[in-house]
């Protein structure tokens, strides 16, 4: 198990002393990317209380030269880090039933000694990452995973302009995008991590096999094949959203077509065209961009649905050992 999850990614980030870091956004993909020898510690908000930056949940990977994600800036996590980073200076101790490694929490309020002034309470929890066995680490890992909640599915399909634009936008947002075209030349070489790309000539396939509650966003260079895809996605009742770049006259043809076509009236009311947040105007390709970005965010947002039983877990898992704050 671990060794499957160590070779995860040949791309090496947080990485050992003297090393070039890549480091991706979020702390879970950090994990993943970890070196085998794992001089890390991981940081948890374990309980937020009052307003504070960011929620029970929250997490960030420190190594001694890097960090993945963040629990809210601010002195905050300068804080935090100074403390994971002193712990990573210390000799490696063999973990014994885990007490060694969960066994630094921190009760922070978040006022003039911060110098910060949002008036709530943190409590962080540190787990040093190479004190744990290769067994408990593994058993952490798959413990994450399992709790990871699922990310929304975008099927791109369009390599042109607006889609390049598009996938640059969401690069550092929570999803997945499989980014469909034929024209292969067209894909970057150089591609963020959450996007996959596919060159086909049968797109249409590609929607057929796509998962119940996938979005599908259709700018192609070809009118005509736009519509053909619009059709299979409308003949599917479980697709989460659909949109269709285009103008208001190209709804009002499409919609004549597709109703030609077999499509039910009301199935075209599914169909969203013109694209974007409304109140963002522009024709350029990074507005059109982060319109749509915007407009898919909000939905994202509403549909998300957020729940912390990892961190309940971990509450209980601190509560049964003797804790030391650095």
């Amino acid at each position: 198990m671990l060794a499957l999850i160590m070779a995860y990614s040949d791309t090496t980030c947080c990485a050992s002393p003297g090393s070039q870091a890549i480091t991706p956004l979020d702390w879970y993909n950090g994990l993943m990317q970890l070196p085998r020898e794992r001089h890390a510690v991981l940081v948890s908000i374990t309980d937020a209380a009052g307003s504070t930056p960011r929620t029970t949940g929250s997490r960030m990977l420190v190594t001694p030269h890097s960090q993945c994600d963040t629990i809210g800036g601010g002195h905050l996590e300068w804080k935090a880090l100074a403390m994971a980073r002193l712990w990573l200076a210390e000799p490696v101790v063999a973990s014994v039933a885990g007490a060694a490694c969960i066994a630094r929490t921190e009760r922070l309020a978040l006022g003039p000694s911060l110098g910060q002034c949002c008036g709530g309470v943190v409590h962080i929890a540190l787990e040093r990452l190479d004190q744990m066995s290769d067994a408990e680490y593994a058993a952490k890992l798959l413990q994450f995973q399992q709790l990871q909640p699922k990310l929304p599915h975008l099927y791109l399909f369009g390599a042109g302009h607006v889609g390049a634009a598009l996938v640059q936008v969401l690069a550092q947002v929570p999803c997945r995008i499989s980014w469909v075209d034929e024209r292969d030349h067209l894909f970057p070489a150089s591609l963020p991590g959450n996007v996959e790309t596919e060159d086909t000539d049968v797109p249409e396939a590609v929607i057929a096999n796509a998962e119940a509650g996938s979005y599908f966003l259709v700018m192609t260079h070809h009118h005509g094949l736009d519509l053909i895809l619009s059709e299979h996605i409308l003949r599917r009742t479980d697709a989460a959203w659909f949109g269709l770049i285009g103008s208001k006259t190209k709804r009002v043809n499409f919609e004549r077509r597709l109703q030609e076509r077999g499509i039910a009236a009301g199935r075209l009311q599914d169909m969203v065209c013109p694209i974007g947040m409304p109140g963002i105007s522009g024709k350029e390709p990074g507005v059109i961009a982060v319109a749509v970005a915007a407009q898919l965010l909000q939905l994202w947002s509403e549909a998300r649905t957020l729940g912390t039983p990892v961190d309940t877990r971990l509450r209980k898992e601190l509560s049964s050992h003797d804790h030391v704050s650095p």
